[in-house]
């Protein structure tokens, strides 16, 4: 009988292979010049390849309690993958910010660039980026034939970003400034680059056409996906079944809740004058902001530094590998959002955070101080590197490939809430910050659930009692609770109509987190550092999953 760490080897690279940007993302080699097939046909194979690998997964023999993590993690991932295929959610894939669109251009920020042969592969990738888009026609088009189409809103929003993936504003031309900045001699490879960045071009400019021409007449135009499609969402991302409605009033009150501290809050910076004033000051005024982007990146890298130092062997048991994390400026045209990439399998590529500050000489920190500890430590780059590192602790699938936003991004909004309770945020703005950030996730819930299953605002809360939501009431909500800005708000209203149950799961998560910590304090002899270490022990898992290996 098969041992399950071994079908769990196997799996990373038969996964790989079946999908290279998954091999490019987890820093598996030998699939940076390849593509997945993403046509009806290939999304096919990946499904039946899952379907194998469960098999063969649970076939095995569970002796300890470390084999059935490793067991229980590979079947609840394909069992994720195999239940979107049998519900046609491929045919729905197009969204304004993680389908094949966004991701076969932004693959080339995770590719490696230090040789003549990474640019090899780079410049395969670029010049063959049509297979993968024609495939993905093809898949869409079958979901067209069948009445499976996306909203509107998601196809007008994809067919302006393909205008300038098709144009001279596109990302593609940024590997041409890498190729001229290069280590070596990259002049005999230029060329050939040009020539793979038109073919490029042309690929989005056709695929453009498609959308234009034939898919957007068929779009519907409601922006909720309804029931069905929801609660498949949900359970995707958090691993757990929710009480949408239950769970919709929560997310309510937590908007409830969180305003009032923030209206407090903003009173001890100014209280003569609106909330809405005192972050205006803190957008604008320079004594709150860094004066452009390397002293933001000084600041952001000392702040990682003193936190991983003061936190380690108190709060946390930190692997060596973790110890080191980059702080990186997002190229122009790349993600809107600060985000954390995780280090490769071996750590040659250590985990990273990068914000989208290129050429800014006015950045507001207020915020920032937050999203350093969500994103770098002790959130994401905590979590994630420890499991990287804990080795033949975890198989390998569950260390690079095994991701649950639910449990993912709950300990990264824990983190937040955590380093505000340990005193980190030594700033009344930083409190304004940590406010600003929660509120932002308390009125996701509110919306995602509320839109996508057609739900009444509350009638007994202070915004907007018993009306119907629209685009407008979302947008608005973001920015007159969450104090989101204008171009952001909008933004993430697209996001969250195009990407149902997502946007819920660092709110939920992190307050699974917060039940299981209230449970485990309840008992005698509770230590926080102990409990950090079993939560990060099982990596990202989902829901259901933690509380079943950290309960018993």
């Amino acid at each position: 009988m098969s041992d399950i760490f071994s079908v769990s080897d196997d799996a990373v690279d038969r996964m790989a292979a079946e999908n290279p940007l998954l091999a490019t993302y987890q820093g598996v080699s030998g699939h940076d010049h390849a593509w997945p097939d993403l046509s009806p046909e290939g999304m096919q194979v990946g499904a039946d390849l899952h379907r194998s690998i469960r098999a063969d997964g649970l076939a095995c023999e569970v002796p300890d309690r470390r084999h059935q993590l490793a067991q229980d993690v590979l079947v609840e991932y394909c069992d994720r993958v195999i239940e979107n295929f049998d519900a046609d959610s491929h045919h729905f894939s197009l969204n304004n910010i993680v389908s094949a669109h966004q991701e076969l251009r932004f693959v080339f920020g995770s590719q490696g660039t230090e040789t003549a042969e990474d640019w090899e592969a780079v410049i395969e990738r670029v010049a063959t980026v049509a297979t993968p888009l024609n495939g993905f026609r093809e898949t869409l088009e079958e979901g067209r034939a069948a009445g499976h189409t996306v909203s509107r809103r998601q196809v007008q929003t994809v067919i302006e970003q393909g205008e300038v993936a098709a144009g001279d504003r596109s990302s593609f031309h940024q590997l041409e400034e890498k190729l001229a900045a290069a280590p070596f001699d990259g002049g005999p490879l230029k060329a050939r680059l040009g020539e793979a960045i038109a073919e490029a071009k042309a690929a989005y400019r056709s695929f453009n056409d498609y959308l234009t021409g034939t898919y957007l007449a068929d779009a519907v135009t409601a922006d909720g996906v309804g029931e069905e499609r929801y609660l498949l969402a949900t359970k995707t991302f958090l691993g757990t079944d929710i009480d949408a409605a239950a769970t919709y009033r929560w997310g309510w009150d937590e908007v409830e809740r969180l305003w009032s501290e923030m209206q407090r809050a903003c009173a001890e910076i100014d209280p003569d004058v609106p909330v809405s004033a005192v972050i205006d000051d803190l957008q604008t005024n320079p004594a709150y902001a860094a004066s452009d982007e390397h002293q933001f990146v000084e600041l952001m890298q000392e702040r990682q530094a003193q936190a991983l130092s003061n936190l380690e062997g108190v709060h946390f048991d930190v692997p060596d590998q973790v110890r080191e994390i980059d702080v990186q400026v997002e190229p122009a045209g790349g993600a809107a959002a600060a985000h954390y990439v995780g280090p490769s399998e071996d750590f040659s590529r250590p985990g990273s955070v990068w914000y989208p500050i290129a050429g800014q000489e006015h950045i507001p920190l207020f915020r920032e101080i937050t999203i350093a500890y969500h994103e770098g430590f002790p959130g994401h780059h905590l979590q994630v590197g420890a499991q990287v590192a804990m080795g033949d602790e975890l198989s390998r699938f569950h260390r690079s490939i095994a991701w649950s936003p639910g449990s993912g991004e709950g300990w990264a909004l824990y983190a937040e809430h955590l380093m505000g309770e340990l005193g980190y945020l030594e700033r009344p703005e930083y409190v304004v910050g940590l406010l600003s950030s929660q509120l932002m996730r308390a009125c996701r819930v509110a919306i995602d659930i509320g839109c996508h299953l057609d739900l009444p605002i509350p009638d007994d809360v202070t915004f907007h009692p018993g009306e119907r939501w629209s685009f407008e009431l979302a947008y608005k909500l973001l920015t007159e609770r969450a104090l989101e800005g204008h171009e952001s708000a909008e933004s993430e209203v697209v996001r969250y109509f195009g990407w149902p149950g997502q946007a819920i799961s660092y709110k939920v998560g992190e307050q699974a987190i917060l039940d299981l910590r209230a449970e485990r304090s309840a008992k005698d002899g509770f230590d926080l550092k102990s409990f950090h270490s079993d939560v990060l022990s099982v990596g990202s898992i989902g829901l259901d999953l933690m509380r079943a290996h950290l309960v018993s």
